[in-house]
């Protein structure tokens, strides 16, 4: 069976205690660099073993090499610094957190392959099928997208996405020739333009909704055209998570038609773990031979959901997409940044196999 399987993980996994205290011990000098890699190289075997025997048939390295799901990208390139971003994440009682994000202060170029090299430590440490995650273009550009580059450096935004796009068509086509067959991206600026107060943000900031959306998905077709043969290209849908927290609300509908309808990848991996995400009718427009993997287990809290409730929201979602079209996994991972969020590994473990449980049910297969 190809991918999406009907059990999937997005990503993320918690960093365990030992790691972080590696990490620290790496940045004070207290570490030479070798042996942290030598603990990263087990922490990292720990994970996919984790994962194998629960019944995953994709497995990631749990990005427990990479500082944040995002910020890991442009470190390993050139032509970033640091700035704070536009919108900030919220929490369940109402508070507000600034967070810096990236702004192009020289030309951006691929210093040499960014994931290739997570990619072939997984793929020796695996059994079953090796996925690569990578964050989308959008996320270079949005979260600062009034002010996204020193404008001596590039003027207009056509030299500036003439540049993105030839460092992840780059990136892909090393990724294939390696091997990787299976890649998703993590798109956050697509799902946080599903969210009327972030649109009236944009606005007040001098920008256009729509048209940045037209932007990404653009930029997306300009690097998918280019993508390896054989490799399959999955979409995952975030509205931010940070130690629990998210940058944005609202159901699909807003960017649904040109995002099923235009963005060329073949599947698309949605949060719905609570009702900031809507309801399933935006699924009523995803077109012919794309599948959709539905995130109804959170990893913001750690409550362990009902496998009788996720049964029934899998029936809800095939009113709109036929089951044999459908999957199921976490709405997000368990660690976009090296903190994580505030479950632990026993929690996470109990999740990632409730995946598994209820796909095996729902399914007959994981």
């Amino acid at each position: 069976m190809n991918p999406p399987f009907r059990a999937e993980h997005i990503g993320s996994l918690l960093r365990p205690a030992g790691l972080r205290q590696a990490f620290r011990r790496l940045q004070q000098g207290q570490l030479a660099a070798l042996a942290y890699e030598a603990l990263l190289g087990a922490a990292i075997g720990d994970a996919v073993r984790l994962q194998e025997d629960i019944g995953l048939q994709s497995i990631t390295d749990g990005e427990l090499g990479r500082s944040s799901w995002f910020g890991f990208f442009f470190e390993r390139m050139e032509g970033f610094r640091l700035e704070p971003a536009a919108f900030k994440f919220r929490d369940d009682q109402g508070n507000a957190y600034e967070w810096p994000t990236c702004v192009a202060c020289g030309r951006m170029r691929r210093k040499g392959g960014i994931t290739t090299g997570d990619y072939l430590r997984l793929r020796g440490l695996a059994r079953r099928t090796p996925k690569v995650t990578l964050p989308a273009p959008s996320a270079f550009h949005f979260f600062r997208f009034h002010a996204p580059a020193d404008r001596a450096i590039y003027p207009e935004d056509a030299a500036y996405w003439e540049d993105l796009v030839a460092v992840y068509r780059a990136e892909l086509a090393a990724l294939g020739a390696a091997g990787c067959r299976y890649v998703q991206l993590d798109e956050v600026p697509l799902a946080m333009l599903c969210d009327s107060s972030i649109r009236e943000q944009v606005k007040s900031l001098g920008g256009d909704p729509e048209a940045l959306a037209a932007t990404y998905v653009g930029v997306l077709k300009r690097i998918l055209e280019a993508r390896p043969q054989g490799m399959t290209v999955g979409m995952h849908l975030c509205r931010g998570n940070f130690r629990g927290r998210w940058l944005a609300s609202g159901g699909y509908e807003p960017v649904a038609e040109r995002l099923f309808g235009e963005v060329p990848v073949d599947a698309f991996f949605l949060e719905y773990d609570s009702a900031r995400a809507g309801d399933f009718s935006p699924l009523r427009l995803v077109p012919a031979g794309r599948a959709v993997v539905l995130g109804l287990v959170s990893t913001k809290r750690p409550v362990l959901e009902s496998a009788d409730e996720l049964r029934r929201r899998i029936d809800q979602a095939a009113r709109y997409l036929p089951m044999e079209r459908l999957a199921l996994s976490p709405q997000c991972g368990f660690a976009s940044v090296a903190g994580g969020n505030p479950l632990t590994e026993q929690d996470q473990a109990a999740k990632l196999r409730l995946v598994v449980e209820v796909a095996r049910a729902a399914w007959g297969s994981g």
